[in-house]
């Protein structure tokens, strides 16, 4: 055995894990009837620990949105609740609350009690592996249901989340959807939602002009309430002010410090807020990726971002095409083909054999090599020689658990030694998908038995590893951001499903005496919906 191999779990500590796993969602559930305890956000610290109001769009009908509560709710959960109509200006919203979704969605876990942009489609993909089509639909639903009251996916369905979206996984979600369930009616009412969502991210200020690539971009100003009140360490000092001390002592990484740091009063600038809060629509808060605590985000041209965004332009050809609405195919195909340009020329990198972040301001590619490099592999936009000499590299992103984040400790979670399940999960994908399966499996393997040899070990699932450590204790390690490690944990639970499932680990399961009722499961595939 490799001696940076670990023993892979036994069939019944895999037996166990999946049984845990199916167990969780309901438990992670919210909808109509989960309301009273959906409306509640320790991220707002007191005042969202007793309840907030819910927010409904201005295009929704308020009478409406209360009768279909009435439906669900008993006359003692109605008198509790709190409706409000949301004002034209978010900026005007005098107390942070939900925001309405009219059905059912699986939240992360943890202080992450909303339904989540990116994680959704992941979660989603958990389910569809268990057979739990209409939860998957229903997470889809919502998705459209936010482009279309909302303007966008949003980061979650809270307040001070309406001013940014999250990475545009909704092409591939409503496509996993449709190939589950088979519903033509379905795919042709998501098709203009779909496109509405993609000009979200493909006008300024999220397009760079010239360029015909798009950049993460929040549009509302100031400090993030949620960061203020909920990203405090044991010395009580919130994100924004580690920052500050940080940015003070000369953080690395940072094109110009007075960007972020006012000289004369030492306060953070309103760019560095605004640089903040668009980091957070990228997923990825926080890295050092974007600069320090990704405070350059702004003039970052991002990979995962264009890769999610060719992606999109295809899969909205793909739905076309199902619904034989074939008249602007060709204008989805060339934008594909144009972005797939911009892409190559951009940001992959010949010399590294990677794809990097281009930097719009120092007009080059930022050289720092980060595990979104295997999303294009993922999404089938890669060459082979592309994928060839990504695939060389992957040793210096391996570690005992898996697939590392970056190849950087920065301090940040978002970073090395970490290691996150949505990150394995495509990378083993893309490596799957360009015939590197040894790779892949080998990666899949790692990381399985990182999560189930913790879940042996503390009875729970998380959102985030430490890969070298071959831990989920991120005590002290966590310089920037919130410091825990959160549990539940919503796309931790989906990806682990698919990739025990990708390594052939789940079919004699129902024979297992840990399990008090069969397992039933769909048939394996690699890359739903490709």
């Amino acid at each position: 055995m490799n001696k940076e191999e670990h023993p892979f779990p036994s069939t019944g500590d895999i037996a166990r894990l999946v049984h845990h796993i199916q167990n969780e969602w309901p438990g992670l559930s919210r909808g109509l009837r989960q309301v009273a305890e959906a409306v509640c956000d320790v991220k707002l610290g007191e005042a969202g620990s007793q309840g907030c109001p819910i927010y409904i769009s201005r295009s929704e009908d308020l009478p409406r949105v209360q009768r279909i509560f009435e439906k669900s709710l008993s006359s003692n959960q109605m008198t509790t609740l709190r409706l409000k109509v949301l004002p034209s200006d978010p900026a005007r919203i005098d107390e942070h609350g939900l925001l309405f979704l009219p059905g059912r969605y699986v939240v992360p876990g943890g202080r992450f009690n909303e339904m989540y942009g990116w994680d959704s489609y992941f979660i989603a993909l958990g389910l569809l592996r268990q057979g739990r089509v209409a939860m998957a639909r229903a997470i889809a639903d919502q998705c459209l249901y936010q482009v279309e009251h909302y303007g966008t996916v949003l980061t979650a369905n809270r307040t001070y989340y309406l001013t940014r979206s999250h990475p545009p996984f909704l092409g591939r979600l409503v496509l996993a959807v449709y190939r589950a369930s088979g519903d033509l009616v379905w795919l042709k009412r998501t098709l203009p939602l779909l496109e509405k969502f993609y000009y979200y991210w493909t006008v300024p200020p999220h397009l760079v002009s010239g360029m015909n690539l798009s950049r993460y971009y929040d549009f509302a100003q100031g400090p993030a309430p949620e960061v203020a009140l909920g990203e405090v360490d044991e010395h009580g000092r919130n994100h924004y002010e580690r920052l500050r001390l940080n940015l003070a002592a000369g953080g690395e990484y940072v094109q110009d410090a007075s960007d972020f740091l006012d000289p004369e009063t030492g306060a953070l600038t309103t760019r560095a807020y605004h640089a903040d809060r668009s980091m957070r629509e990228s997923g990825f808060d926080v890295s050092g990726r974007f600069g320090f605590a990704n405070l350059d985000v702004l003039d970052i041209m991002p990979a995962c971002l264009n890769t999610l965004l060719w992606r999109l332009e295809v899969d909205i050809a793909k739905v076309r095409a199902f619904l034989d609405a074939t008249a602007s195919l060709n204008v989805w195909q060339e934008r594909a083909h144009q972005r797939a340009a911009a892409i190559n020329e951009h940001l992959w990198d010949e010399e590294a054999g990677l794809f990097y972040d281009f930097d719009g301001r120092s007009g080059r590619r930022r050289a720092y090599p980060f595990a979104t490099t295997f999303w294009p592999l993922w999404a089938g936009f890669a060459t082979r020689e592309q994928a060839a000499k990504i695939v060389a590299r992957l040793p210096d992103f391996e570690a005992p658990g898996g697939l590392l984040t970056s190849l950087h400790p920065s301090g940040c979670q978002w970073d090395k030694p970490f290691g996150w399940a949505p990150l394995n999960y495509l990378a083993v994908m893309g490596l799957h998908r360009y015939g590197y399966r040894h790779e892949a499996r080998r990666i899949a393997r790692r990381f399985v038995t990182l999560v189930a040899s913790e879940f042996r070990r503390t009875g729970m699932l998380f959102e985030k590893y430490d890969l070298e450590g071959m831990t989920s204790d991120v005590t002290g390690k966590i310089q920037f951001g919130y410091p825990t490690n959160e549990p539940g944990f919503g796309w931790t639970n989906a990806c682990t499903m698919e990739l025990l499932d990708y390594l052939g680990c789940l079919g004699d399961l129902d024979t297992e005496q840990t399990f008090t009722s069969k397992i039933t499961l769909p048939p394996r595939t690699v890359n739903p919906a490709a």
